[in-house]
């Protein structure tokens, strides 16, 4: 994953850092080619995983206010895991033939995954909090078409808060090869980009997270609810996301002060949160799969239907065959 501090020299004024965040040994070099390949496998198993989610959800499973957020969430995932792979083969090649317009998309894929998805856990569990706290008011206002009208206020506010990724992004020839590079005007912007990503993409939206939770574990530990597996497949999908997106914003706000930090430490960091920070985007569908009854029942009821009409087609087909082979054979 292409990470900010790899261009830390065009933002820095007088080029007094100039390749100070781009160290090039072995062991970098290494670091680069496994979590390359992790990425790849992150891609592929997020974009067969979230396609599954959105499947079930959006076609075999009746819809719901909480099938909304589902199917919202995994095509934020989806969305991402279909450009990690320009990622991977710029981190691999360091050369983007790919354009300018696919550099600020590609470049910008992964905070609007951010934002988009820590947003919609804001939307779940504070939909959560008010179907425990207020049941019957949800049961007279908590409707799809409201569900939807919230989630298009989400990708809204997620896309804005993803412009600066796409505006300081830009692409440069440098000795015949192509970058796909930061160009911000000075230290300040990029502070104040790294900071608005981690109180907007994460703090504050994550306070809100644990205050709506916590409101929930009191009202349902005293409570006669019959099912709380929607609440675990919330409470997992929350600490999903925090275990793989705290270390990359804490090597960021580390990064502001890289004089403070070893360079090698910072790089190898940053690398490998950005990494985690992917595979966010493939542990949703999982933790459906295991966690979620009504989606694991779904989809193997979707599963072994589709494998009885394969067969039944096969099988009628194999039997037309035959019949025809008799019937031609009878004539004759």
């Amino acid at each position: 994953m292409e990470l900010d501090y790899v261009e830390y020299d065009d933002y820095t004024p007088n080029n007094e850092t100039k390749n100070v965040l781009q160290p090039s040994d072995g062991s970098q070099v290494s670091l680069t080619l496994v979590l390359a390949v992790v990425n790849i496998f992150i891609s592929f198993l997020g974009l067969i995983g979230n396609a599954v989610v959105v499947w079930i959800c959006g076609c075999k499973m009746k819809r719901t206010v909480i099938t909304t957020w589902y199917i919202s969430l995994a095509l934020s995932d989806l969305f991402f895991c279909i450009f990690l792979p320009f990622e991977v083969f710029y981190v691999l090649t360091s050369n983007w033939p790919f354009g300018q317009v696919l550099c600020k998309f590609t470049s910008s894929a992964l905070f609007l995954n951010m934002y988009s998805s820590v947003f919609l856990l804001v939307l779940i569990s504070a939909d959560r909090c008010v179907l425990v706290l207020f049941p019957v008011w949800a049961n007279n206002h908590r409707t799809v078409h409201k569900a939807y009208g919230a989630v298009t206020v989400m990708w809204l506010l997620a896309g804005l808060l993803t412009l600066p990724s796409a505006i300081f992004r830009t692409t440069v020839v440098l000795e015949s090869v192509t970058k796909c590079q930061l160009k911000y005007s000075s230290n300040i912007s990029h502070e104040a980009v790294v900071l608005g990503r981690f109180l907007c993409g994460f703090l504050v939206p994550f306070l809100i997270i644990v205050f709506s939770c916590a409101v929930i574990c009191v009202k349902v530990s005293g409570s006669t609810i019959r099912s709380k597996r929607p609440y675990k497949i919330m409470v997992a999908l929350i600490l999903s996301f925090f275990f793989c997106w705290v270390p990359y914003h804490t090597f960021l706000l580390m990064e502001m002060n890289f004089n403070k930090h070893r360079v090698d430490v910072l790089v190898a960091g940053l690398k490998v949160g950005a990494t985690l920070a992917a595979a966010n985007a493939f542990i949703s569908p999982i933790l459906y799969v295991f966690i979620g009854n009504d989606f694991k029942r779904t989809l193997k009821r979707s599963m072994t239907s589709r494998f009885e009409d394969i067969r039944t087609t096969g099988f009628n087909h194999s039997r037309s065959k035959s019949m025809e082979i008799i019937a031609t054979h009878t004539i004759s």
